[in-house]
C-alpha cells in the first residue's frame, strides 16, 4: 500500500524524547530523535550513509551525532561535518532531516517533501484552550495491523455493543442505526442511543442512578487522528445534540502512526468535563480505556492475520461499512492527489529517469 506523505505524524509525547538517540520506525522510514542541548527536538535518518549502521547506535557530541562504527558526524540539518581521517567531505555523505513540531505535549513530525511542512497545519482541537476540560496524556497501543484497519475501527461506532460489551458498549444500541458522511477529509460517523441505561465506563463515573442518552460522535480527520466525542446525560433532561457539555461528556483523541504496513502505533489520550482537578480519575478513565483498547487490539490483530491469506469468498458489505467505507476514499484521494504532484514535479524538473509506482490503496 502507500502511505499519505504530506502530512503531520506524532512521533510520540514530547516529554519521552530527550538527550538520548531515541530511534523509532515511520512508515517504514528509520528515524533517530534527541534533543540539542538547548532542548530544540531533532530528527534524522537512523542510518550512516557510509556503511549503514543505525546512526542511533552513535553517540552525541554537542547537538550533532556521531557514527558508532568510523565516527562520521552530522548536524542537526543531516550534513556530514567531519569524517575521521580526511579534510574532504564526499558530496553524498549527509542523511535526510525531517521537519518536527511540538504541540499541546506532543512532538510530531513530517513525513513527506520538507517544503510543504505547514505547522498550521498540525491537528488541534478547541477543547485544550475552554476552561472546564482536563486533558489527560495515555499510552502508545502498538498494534501488529494494517494501519486502515485502524483507522476503520475509529469510524465505526457499531462495533462497541460487540467488542467492549463491560466498557464502552451495552447490547440495547446494537440496532440503532448510524449515520455517516464526509465533510472535506474528516469523516464523521455518529449515533445516539436515547433512553438506555449507561454502559459500564458511565455507570463508573457518571454516578446515574436511571437511564440515560447517550451518543457516539467519530470524527476521523484524515490522515491520522480520530476525535470520538462520547458521553450521556440523564434521559430526563432531554438533551438536544448541541446541548452534550450538559452531560459526563468526553473526547478521546487516537493519533495513528503506521510503522510499516503491517503494524500501527495509536497514541491515545483524552479530555474530560469532569472532575478537571482529580489525576485519580483521569488515571481511572485511562484503565478502563486500556481494558477497552486491547479489546480492540485483539480484534485487529486478528483480522490482519486472516487478511495474509487467501480470501475463499468475497467480502460482505452492510451499511455499518459507510464511514470505513468514506474513510477509504478520502485516502485513497488523498495518495492520488500527491502521486499528481510528484507527476507535475518531475516534468518541471525535466527528469527522465522513471518513477517508483506507488500503490493506491483501496
Amino acid at each position: 500500500m502507500s502511505f499519505v506523505r504530506n502530512a503531520w505524524y506524532v512521533a510520540g509525547w514530547a516529554e519521552n524524547f530527550g538527550r538520548a538517540l531515541t530511534p523509532l520506525t515511520i512508515m517504514d522510514d528509520a528515524i533517530v530523535i534527541y534533543r540539542t542541548e538547548d532542548g530544540r527536538a531533532v530528527a534524522l535518518a537512523d542510518e550512516c550513509p557510509h556503511k549503514r549502521l543505525p546512526l542511533s547506535k552513535g553517540k552525541l557530541k554537542g547537538d550533532a551525532v556521531e557514527c558508532g562504527y568510523h565516527g562520521l558526524t552530522f548536524d542537526c540539518l543531516g550534513k556530514c561535518i567531519r569524517v575521521p581521517g580526511q579534510t574532504t567531505v564526499p558530496k553524498a555523505a549527509f542523511v535526510r532531516s525531517y521537519p518536527l513540531a511540538e504541540r499541546r505535549g506532543i512532538l510530531w513530525v513530517w513525513m513527506g517533501e520538507a517544503e510543504a511542512a505547514d505547522p498550521d497545519l498540525i491537528f488541534d482541537l478547541p477543547a485544550f484552550d475552554e476552561s472546564g476540560w482536563a486533558p489527560h496524556f495515555g499510552d502508545a497501543l502498538e498494534i501488529e495491523s494494517n494501519y486502515l484497519n485502524v483507522a476503520e475501527n475509529l469510524c465505526d461506532p457499531a462495533h462497541v455493543s460487540f467488542v467492549h460489551p463491560t466498557t464502552l458498549g451495552n447490547p440495547e444500541s446494537e440496532d440503532v442505526p448510524i449515520e455517516s458522511y464526509r465533510e472535506d477529509k474528516t469523516v464523521i460517523t455518529s449515533r445516539w442511543i436515547r433512553d438506555a441505561p449507561p454502559v459500564g465506563f458511565f455507570k463508573a463515573f457518571g454516578n446515574f442512578q436511571g437511564h440515560v442518552d447517550r451518543w457516539h460522535y467519530y470524527l476521523f480527520h484524515a490522515p491520522c487522528v480520530a476525535v470520538i466525542d462520547f458521553g450521556s446525560a440523564d434521559s430526563t433532561l432531554k438533551i438536544g445534540e448541541d446541548e452534550r457539555d450538559r452531560g459526563v461528556r468526553l473526547f478521546a483523541l487516537h493519533f495513528l502512526t503506521p510503522v510499516s504496513e503491517t503494524r500501527t502505533i495509536d497514541h491515545w489520550m483524552h479530555l474530560r468535563n469532569i472532575a478537571q482537578d482529580d489525576e485519580a480519575v483521569g488515571d481511572q478513565m485511562n484503565a478502563q480505556f486500556r481494558l477497552a483498547f486491547d479489546e480492540d487490539k485483539e480484534i485487529l490483530e486478528a483480522v490482519q492475520q486472516r487478511e495474509a491469506r487467501p480470501r475463499r469468498q468475497p467480502p460482505v458489505r452492510i451499511a455499518i461499512d459507510r464511514g470505513a467505507n468514506l474513510l477509504r476514499r478520502v485516502i485513497k484521494d488523498m495518495v492520488e492527489e500527491e502521486i499528481d504532484l510528484e507527476d507535475v514535479s518531475h516534468r518541471q524538473d525535466g527528469g527522465e529517469t522513471a518513477r517508483p509506482v506507488r500503490a493506491v490503496p483501496h
